[in-house]
């Protein structure tokens, strides 16, 4: 299928000539676009916006792995050390100030960057007078989407932002927006506003695939709900003592539609990351990415949020960021073919290929985490050993799976940086549904619930015979019996831990902590053990001993520094950062 990303390859050069202090040479610039020229193409204005989607770099990652993954129990930082990158306060929290984190206003800047270009497709949109009613209708539901779901990752990241939109860029006042202006919960009711603006308008299915369609956005309206039924995120006020019945019903609603929409559980759960997939029936919505010999470009639209994220040794440029805990591994384990709920973490376990023991494993286990022994990403002839981690004695191991392809594919870019043409999930299918099983819960359809999440614990049943044989006798997995959803206090402990094994490793894990009302608890006894963990003789991930979440303080990240004093009193800091 064409995809809207095979339009987009081109960038913008800003170029001016100076001749002396007070002399200037006034032509029209080369190599730049007229901004009016510009303006009055509606649907390349449209491209532009969605190219921002994909235009990212490993600082400043739109599918905020560092953020998701890191910041939780399910993922260390990775690389040569703690200094390597500017990650590592996002990884301990107590080190985690407004003037060290770099990265952020990167972030930051970018997102807004992308924000702009939704904004200025709107006005173009707008003030067109050649494109007839239907298609401007659908193109400005598509940006409001595009704009709503980079809102979404910047009131993730920083709970109240400044509103920027349209209207803001017409008499540019964006220097005067301040981020107080509106509270955590109208800043979501905006970006509900925008997705409900797209959901009214855009058809169930596109010609083009990568452009957004009607269930993607009855996905994201449901995600925005269930956001905003724990509470504002806060510890104080989140959790199950402030959950909105109302908006659970929106949750429940809109997820309806995904589930009788065209799109399903694909059927292997190996299968949903590989770029052989990657546009399967699971995906409902995806950054596109592309390999060059895919798209007959020099490099190809390579995913170069996760460049550093390859196999120390397996590939090229493999740097081995972004590395599972052993927590997460110990999470895996199974009892009967059930989770360990209470006692996972008693002991260090893991799996040597061909040495099955009495202890099993949920299937996703091999899929998820690259292991010593085992073959990395299914292959044999790439089977991973201890030489396969660039520094054992600070992060371990083991290695992340899913974002990246089989190593026989080839590289898609490997000098100086590794990159890969792998898409980036934003919604799929299962996510969607266990969002369904989490409102189920909580409005007390338990078992409608617990059938959803069987259907999922079944596809990781039969996701052993194509992919991961080696590992049969060391998998065991089963279905949850009625006893135990018989009240909401077990059904949401089965809930939170299917959404941690299904959705390790995707960025989602500090998120989901948060909105429950639990990332204090669980990350500061994740901290007192992971800090003592071994594999075999090696020691490692020992600078948990200076880590502590702060409730109150840690439960969004501070204003980068630059972007706090770039207009010196507009912008206020989250509460309790300096």
């Amino acid at each position: 299928m064409k995809t809207i990303y095979q339009a987009i390859c081109a960038g913008l050069i800003v170029c001016g000539t100076l001749t002396s202090c007070n002399d200037f040479i006034d032509v029209t610039p080369k190599g730049v676009i007229n901004e009016d020229i510009a303006m009055s193409q509606p649907e390349e204005m449209v491209t532009a916006a969605y190219a921002k989607l994909g235009d990212d770099w490993y600082t400043y990652p739109f599918n905020l792995w560092p953020y998701g993954d890191v910041s939780s129990d399910d993922a260390m930082k990775g690389g040569s050390g703690t200094t390597d990158t500017n990650y590592h306060p996002v990884e301990v929290w107590s080190t985690l100030t407004a003037s060290t984190p770099d990265h952020m206003d990167e972030l930051w800047y970018h997102f807004y960057c992308s924000i702009s270009r939704c904004n200025r497709a709107l006005v173009s949109l707008a003030n067109s007078t050649t494109m007839d009613e239907q298609t401007k209708a659908i193109r400005e539901g598509e940006v409001r989407f595009l704009r709503a779901h980079f809102y979404f990752k910047l009131v993730q990241l920083w709970n109240q932002v400044p509103w920027i939109d349209e209207e803001v860029y017409k008499v540019h006042s964006e220097e005067q927006t301040r981020n107080d202006e509106f509270s955590h919960e109208e800043l979501m009711q905006k970006i509900v506003a925008d997705f409900k603006a797209a959901y009214d308008v855009l058809p169930v299915q596109q010609a083009q695939g990568g452009r957004a369609n009607k269930i993607a956005a009855a996905a994201y309206l449901a995600k925005c709900y269930l956001t905003m039924a724990w509470g504002d995120g806060y510890e104080a006020n989140t959790g199950t003592s402030h959950i909105n019945s109302q908006y659970m019903q929106e949750v429940l609603k809109y997820t309806q539609e995904v589930a009788n929409s065209q799109y399903g559980y694909l059927e292997d759960f190996g299968d949903i990351f590989l770029p052989e997939y990657k546009n399967s029936k699971e995906s409902i919505f995806a950054v596109q990415h592309s390999d060059y010999q895919d798209d007959n470009t020099l490099y190809g639209r390579a995913n170069w949020s996760n460049m550093l994220n390859g196999c120390w040794g397996i590939w090229s440029c493999g740097w081995d960021f972004h590395k599972p805990t052993q927590n997460l591994v110990n999470a895996f384990k199974t009892k009967d073919g059930l989770p360990m709920f209470d006692n996972y973490n008693d002991q260090i376990d893991y799996p040597i290929n061909g040495v099955p023991t009495a202890q099993k494993w949920d299937p996703r286990l091999f899929h998820t985490v690259g292991m010593p022994t085992f073959p990395y990403k299914y292959e044999a002839q790439y089977t991973m050993t201890t030489d396969n981690s660039r520094t054992p004695n600070t992060y371990g191991y083991y290695a992340s799976l899913k974002e990246v392809p089989q190593r026989s594919k080839g590289e898609t870019f490997d000098n100086p940086w590794q990159a890969f043409a792998m898409n980036d999930y934003v919604l799929r299918y299962t996510d969607v549904m266990l969002m369904r099983a989490e409102a189920l819960i909580e409005t007390g359809s338990l078992e409608e619930a617990r059938t959803i999440i069987n259907n999922i614990r079944q596809r990781a049943k039969n996701s052993v015979a194509k992919h991961i044989a080696y590992a049969a006798d060391q998998c065991e997995i089963a279905l949850y019996p009625t006893s135990y959803f018989q009240d909401k206090e077990t059904a949401r402990k089965c809930l939170q831990w299917e959404r941690r094994l299904e959705m390790a490793m995707e960025s989602n894990r500090f998120f989901d902590l948060r909105r429950w009302g639990i990332a204090s608890k669980t990350l500061n006894a994740f901290f007192e053990t992971e800090k003592d963990v071994v594999y075999g003789k090696q020691t490692y991930a020992q600078y948990y001993k200076d880590a502590h979440f702060t409730p109150g303080k840690n439960e969004y990240f501070p204003l980068p520094y630059i972007q706090l004093y770039y207009v010196p009193g507009l912008y206020t800091q989250n509460k309790g950062y300096n």
